[in-house]
Formats: structure tokens, sequence, C-alpha cells
């Protein structure tokens, strides 16, 4: 390296100048990718290393460095290049001691924090915190389950798992539930809308108007959904909307309906009307696996888009912004996608016991 640099030997050929001009020009290019594009222009142009350093307000030592990287590799030399990988101050033996004490529960709480254990195995937090985050361990989260004791479980699931997959032909495939006991929750003062720099909010608290039972029926290969409103959850209520069902329905098509258990669903009543309609074919999900049904999905969607923040003062409000949402919702169905199969369900639903 020359002693002063002061006129360095940097050689630029046109099609390099042309790509550091336009490095320069670019609003996207980054503020330290541009600034050494400036240098190597400036130091082609017979600038000296000080003045240069002067002029874009950087220090001479990164003058001369940029100029080595670009003599060595050209344009490409000016990217940052990698950082090699930190090395752990902790042995693997204690990553792995952290490890174990994670999965072995504290006696005094159900679970550990970065902090409380950090304090116990003597390093920081934010050395737990990245053990936690390399392993994939999140001992703050929890999630519930349940197996089905279902005697029919292979059966039932293959069954309505097959609907979704492979829908018979000339047929509807409807996945049936109501949601019951949705409250027409009004507010206690008026909701204080959003603006620019403020979420919308609304009181804790709130009063209680009443309830409503939804009877929904989603059209498993078109998105569609028939839905009624009725105060309560009982075999006639569900008698009307099967009712509804048959006006709605073209007459010429089986239908297959995917239900839950509930005893209402099983009334002799619902029997003896399913026995003078022929074209009704119920198949039923496993018990403790609601889950399988389409709509319950639809269901969580309408409770997050129109119910949750929504302000009812009477019941009629509730069902009308209900019906509201069903219409808007079928101007534009979409189906849901159905992709496992039921072997991966059952590889999950079904606990493996240890001998």
């Amino acid at each position: 390296m020359d002693k002063e640099i002061g006129k360095a030997a940097i050689k630029v050929t046109p099609e390099e100048e042309k790509e550091l001009l336009r490095l320069i020009r670019a609003n996207k290019t980054p503020r330290g990718m541009a600034l050494r594009a400036n240098v190597i222009l400036a130091a082609a142009g017979g600038q000296s290393n000080r003045r240069i350093a002067r002029e874009f307000r950087t220090s001479r030592p990164t003058v001369i460095l940029w100029q080595q990287r670009f003599r060595e590799k050209g344009i490409d030399g000016l990217s940052n290049l990698p950082r090699p990988p930190r090395r752990s101050r902790l042995g693997e033996e204690k990553v792995q001691q952290i490890i174990a004490a994670t999965l072995a529960k504290p006696e005094d709480a159900t679970h550990w924090s970065t902090r409380s254990l950090a304090g116990k195995m003597g390093v920081s937090h934010m050395t737990v915190q990245r053990i936690w985050q390399k392993a994939n361990l999140k001992p703050h989260r929890v999630e519930a389950f349940k197996y089905s004791k279902d005697p029919k479980l292979v059966a039932k699931v293959t069954d309505v798992v097959g609907l979704y997959l492979h829908p018979p032909e000339n047929a509807l495939v409807l996945s049936v539930d109501e949601k019951t006991q949705i409250q027409a929750l009004d507010r206690t003062q008026p909701l204080l809308p959003m603006r620019p720099g403020q979420v919308e909010r609304h009181t804790h608290d709130y009063k209680r108007n009443g309830t409503t039972c939804l009877f929904a029926a989603l059209n498993v290969t078109e998105g569609n959904v028939i839905g009624q409103c009725q105060p309560r959850h009982r075999h006639q209520e569900f008698l009307k909307f099967l009712t509804l069902i048959e006006r709605q329905t073209p007459q010429q098509k089986e239908i297959h309906m995917i239900l839950d258990n509930y005893g209402t669903h099983k009334h002799p009543r619902v029997k003896e009307w399913l026995g003078k309609h022929p074209r009704y074919h119920l198949h039923f999900t496993p018990t403790s696996a609601s889950w399988l049904n389409q709509v319950e999905t639809w269901f969580g969607i309408l409770t997050q888009r129109q119910i949750r923040r929504g302000i009812f003062k009477t019941v009629r409000d509730l069902v009308n912004a209900i019906e509201k949402y069903i219409a808007a919702h079928n101007q534009s169905p979409k189906p849901f996608v159905w992709t496992k199969t039921p072997g991966e369900i059952l590889a999950k639903a079904i606990p493996h016991v240890k001998t």
C-alpha cells in the first residue's frame, strides 16, 4: 500500500463506472453502498484519501479499506461481507443443562421465564432466549387438546373427510351446525371511533340484551351458506331449519349433511322428518371432534368480522347483522380447501400408548 495513497491507483472500467453511478443515483441503494461507490469514483478521479474522507464525512481507514476491496473483487467487493457465526461462550454441556431445566417445571411456577431460568442457571436472560429460540422451546405457550374416545373414530373420520376430498356427483355436501347463545352486547358508553394515531376504543363493560341461536349449513363445494337465527336450540328449531334447507336446495339433488352428535340431530321427530325426505343422508363427526365440521371455521370468521366488536342494542340488531353478513358472504362465496387425508388426521387423533 502507498504510504499516503494520496492518489490511489484505482482503475474503473466504463462498465464499472456506469454501475457505480447507477448505485449512487438509485433511491433504493443502501446509504453505505452509495458511500462506497462515491469513494471509488472519487479515488478513480485522482482525489487523495484525506480529501475523500473529508468530503464524504468518513474516516481515512474506511476509504482505504473499500479501495482494497474494490481492487480485489471489483464492485462485488463493496457489499457487506457475511459475519462469521458468533461462537457461543457456553459449552455444549451447559446448553443441554439449560434445555433439560426448561423441560422440567419449576417448583414455584407452572413454567420458566427467561429471567427465572437465567437466575437459576447463572447466565443472562438473553442467553436463555437464544437457546430457546434455537431449540424451538416456548414455555410461555400452551395448547389444548382432547382425544376422541369414539369407538367408530376411524370410520367416521374416513367418511367425513371422504366427503370433503371427493364430494359425490349430483349431490350437495352441507356442513351443518348451530352457534348457540350469541349475545347481543351493548357497551355502557358510546364507541370512540378510530382516527389517525388512535385505534377504535370501547368500554370494557357491557350490557346484555338477549341471545340468539344461528343454524347454518355451509355448502362444502361452493362456499355459500344457508343461515337462520332462532331464539332457542331444540329439535323444533332444527326441524324449521331443515325445512328451510329443503326450500333452498335443488330438489333433484341428494343432500349429504355433516353434523355433530348433539341430541337435537337424533331426536325421533327429526328421524321421522328424514324418513319422509329420503334424499337426506346424515354423516356424524366423531365425539369430541366437532372441529372436523367445516362450518365451525366459518363460525369463527363470522365471530371475528361481525360479532365480537359489534354493538347490538337489541337481539333484532344482532340478527340483522348476522343476516347481512351471510348475504354479503353469499355474493362471492369461496369454499375452504381441505387438504388433510384421513390417515394424516388419525395419526394425530389417536393417542400413542407406551407399552
